[in-house]
């Protein structure tokens, strides 16, 4: 590196105990609302502005490497900061299970008490929370393909990538559009990026970061294999979510249709359950991720409830934990590589087209039945687009909507 860029301030706070962490980041855990990029402004004022656990440079190093990694980029943002102010992976672990926890909890409880949840009010209440998730995953898009595709090579990328998914289909498509976004992205997609600042300075030896990378590969082969072998479920389940959290690119709504492809086409959750369950997600604070305790919880198979929810949690998370930490004590020397960046805006402007192709099937396709149903979902997109609502007011209101007009017998 460079004389300048050693110059550059180092991420170094007072330490801080494992207790300390997880105390801070369940009060964020707690009232996080708004998805990934609201939680990175959330953490912002508290940790940096507030606390100065951290300073705005190497933050938004941290930010730009998480974001260039496959997961949950808000997830793997505070389990650097709980490493960091922790002196280690326990403080780590301790921000992850303060800013997890809540959102995990309700949603888990939330899919104890679905089976009871019958009737006409009940059904339009659940019905509303699919609409919610055309209004959201609508939104997504929207706001990605401003930002992830906004020439013609990358746009040309997305659409090559819906071709896939379509023809395609599952994991396979998905994956396949992914790794041919990154390809074609290594020649078209070359065009200057602005300069990186900042230089990471995390307690996290060159060993420990191989070893957590060496951890990643492995469970992202060893499992299907050993699924295919046994035929065990519950390692079955584990591959089906580590998979879905392992090629996250761009966002955490790119979590739906991978899910779907690992969750529903085998039978394991009902289409109409899964849907109503990423609409609940919307409501709550904390990742979207935790949207596998749910999932986990109401899937037919055993293992389910607890021990689903537990597994389904830790398998969706772990790719990204373990990416995010094998990488801190490399990303200096990667990070101003060409060949890296091209590939990674290849790959991002796929996952638009893999997202555009999931708000046919299964979200609009699922939910969208009748003219009430496109004017409610249109009216929770324009609240959150136009009017920048925050996602629970949608979600209260589109659910308190669909209600009414089966209770008015619409």
């Amino acid at each position: 590196m460079s004389a300048r860029n050693d110059a550059l301030p180092v991420a170094e706070p007072a330490d801080g105990s494992p207790f300390e962490v997880f105390r801070v980041f369940l009060k964020l855990g707690l009232t996080s609302f708004g998805g990934p990029i609201a939680h990175l402004g959330y953490f912002r004022d508290e940790l940096v502005v507030r606390r100065k656990w951290i300073d705005e440079a190497a933050y938004a190093d941290l930010v730009a490497l998480c974001q260039f990694l496959p997961g949950p980029a808000s997830s793997q943002v505070g389990f650097s900061l709980g490493v960091l102010k922790g002196r280690g992976l326990v403080g780590g672990l301790a921000a992850w299970c303060g800013f997890t926890l809540p959102s995990a909890i309700m949603l888990f409880a939330f899919a104890l008490g679905a089976a009871a949840f019958t009737g006409p009010v009940a059904e339009g209440l659940l019905h509303g929370l699919k609409l919610v998730a055309v209004a959201v995953v609508a939104q997504a898009i929207w706001g990605m393909a401003k930002s992830l595709t906004p020439d013609r090579e990358r746009a040309g990328i997305a659409l090559a990538a819906i071709a896939i998914v379509v023809f395609v289909g599952g994991s396979f498509g998905q994956i396949g559009a992914i790794a041919l976004g990154a390809a074609v992205g290594l020649y078209f997609c070359r065009a200057d990026a602005p300069a990186l600042a900042g230089r990471l300075g995390f307690p996290v030896s060159r060993r420990a970061g191989a070893i957590a990378l060496v951890l990643f590969a492995a469970f992202f082969l060893i499992p299907p294999l050993l699924a295919n072998a046994t035929g065990h479920q519950g390692i079955a389940l584990f591959d089906a979510f580590y998979r879905s959290g392992a090629l996250v690119f761009g966002g955490g709504h790119v979590v739906l249709p991978l899910l779907q492809a690992e969750v529903v086409a085998p039978g394991w959750v009902t289409n109409e359950t899964f849907l109503a369950g990423y609409g609940l997600t919307q409501a709550v604070p904390g990742p979207l991720f935790t949207f596998a305790a749910y999932l986990g919880t109401v899937m037919t198979p055993a293992p389910n409830g607890w021990a689903g929810s537990v597994i389904a949690l830790v398998a969706i998370f772990l790719p990204g934990l373990l990416l995010v930490y094998g990488m801190l004590p490399f990303w200096d020397g990667l990070r101003t590589r060409p060949a890296m960046q091209a590939a990674m805006r290849g790959a991002n402007a796929a996952v638009v087209g893999i997202l555009g192709a999931a708000l046919y099937s299964p979200v609009w396709t699922s939910a969208v039945l009748s003219p009430r149903d496109f004017a409610l979902a249109l009216t929770g997109f324009l609240l959150l687009t136009v009017w920048k609502a925050p996602p629970w007011i949608i979600v209260l209101l589109l659910a308190a909507g669909s209600a009414s007009l089966v209770a008015a017998g619409a």
